[in-house]
């Protein structure tokens, strides 16, 4: 059994724009960058699906996503600060109100 072999944007970019260039054909390019005439089909495809996202203005969905988790993180990470100032706070009014041995007597 074969493993599938994983190609980078780049190699399938430099591929597919030389599709487009139209100085070669479909089958003269799979058979110099050894791969299957439909992969580089797909490939095509899918690159002028996606070429209007690059001159589309503002951010895209995963700059919007990566955001909102930013924002999550952030709030997390307050919380977390809150959390601790409140418990560092009962540690030293506890020791105030109840004595420094006050562990000991509640064990």
């Amino acid at each position: 059994m074969r493993k599938r072999t994983h190609y980078s944007a780049e190699f399938k970019t430099k591929a597919v724009l030389e599709i487009l260039s139209e100085e070669f054909t479909v089958n003269q390019v799979a058979e110099r960058y050894s791969v299957s005439p439909v992969m580089l089909s797909r490939w095509k495809k899918e690159f002028l699906e996606r070429a209007p996202e690059v001159f589309k203005k503002g951010p895209s969905d995963a700059e919007k996503e990566l955001e909102s988790k930013e924002e999550h993180i952030a709030d997390l990470e307050r919380k977390v600060g809150q959390l601790t100032c409140e418990v560092d706070w009962m540690k030293k009014k506890s020791t105030d109100i109840l004595g420094p041995d006050w562990k000991k007597k509640t064990r």
